[in-house]
């Protein structure tokens, strides 16, 4: 598993894809106290980096993705401002979060496919609508990497890209440890920084993952595979 990079001047062509509007949906999420204590624009960029790392990846823009814990919209609403033709789902467990993004994402044109999916991941990983559907997942502050991996999986299609925002100083093997994503049908494939500010890492679904997976709500969490 190697440690590639994504430069300045990559995230800053990303950045002009961004509709202005995206700064005032976030701001808006912040002053409800749905975002972190980053500054605004840090946050964009930082979602910035979900996409320069999907599309390297993918060597384009992926067709679905599915945003794991979504909250205020950090990176949700920034792949959809800049994958308007993807299937974009926005999935969190609390009902204030999702309102406010049913509410942003129905009165926005360029949200044409996105859509808003409140529950737990655990029983929403068991949808036949969603189950192995997206050839990319997201996941900014989701959770621990095995409660992660073993939610993420379910929702991943075979082949596809399980994108997690990492720690930079965190940035090790030891979080992702091959034999335990094996258990869910995955493989680590690599580490990236962007800008050399901003952190993920980058899994492959390798198999489908097994009917037992993902265990009922809270177990995963309790429980941890690895």
């Amino acid at each position: 598993m190697t440690t590639d990079g994504i430069d300045r001047d990559r995230l800053l062509d990303i950045r002009l894809r961004v509709q202005s509007v995206v700064r005032g949906v976030l701001a808006r999420a912040f002053e409800l106290g749905f975002l972190g204590s980053m500054p605004i624009d840090d946050q964009i960029d930082h979602a910035l980096g979900f996409v320069a790392v999907v599309e390297a990846g993918l060597g384009r823009a992926p067709a679905n993705v599915i945003d794991l814990g979504t909250g205020g919209g950090v990176p949700g609403i920034v792949l959809v401002a800049c994958w308007p033709d993807a299937r974009v789902v926005l999935m969190d467990a609390s009902q204030r979060r999702t309102d406010f993004l049913k509410e942003t994402t129905d009165g926005w044109p360029i949200a044409r496919h996105a859509e808003v999916v409140r529950g737990r991941a655990e029983e929403l990983g068991r949808r036949d609508d969603l189950r192995e559907q997206f050839e990319v997942v997201t996941a900014r502050s989701f959770g621990a990497p095995a409660l992660t991996a073993e939610c993420g999986s379910a929702f991943l299609s075979p082949g596809g890209l399980m994108v997690v925002s990492e720690p930079p100083e965190e940035m090790t093997q030891d979080r992702w440890p091959a034999t335990g994503l094996a258990s869910v049908g995955l493989a680590p494939l690599q580490r990236v920084r962007v800008v050399d500010r901003f952190g993920y890492q980058v899994i492959r679904k390798v198999e489908g993952v097994g009917d037992r997976y993902p265990r009922r709500v809270g177990i995963p969490a309790k429980r941890p595979l690895f």
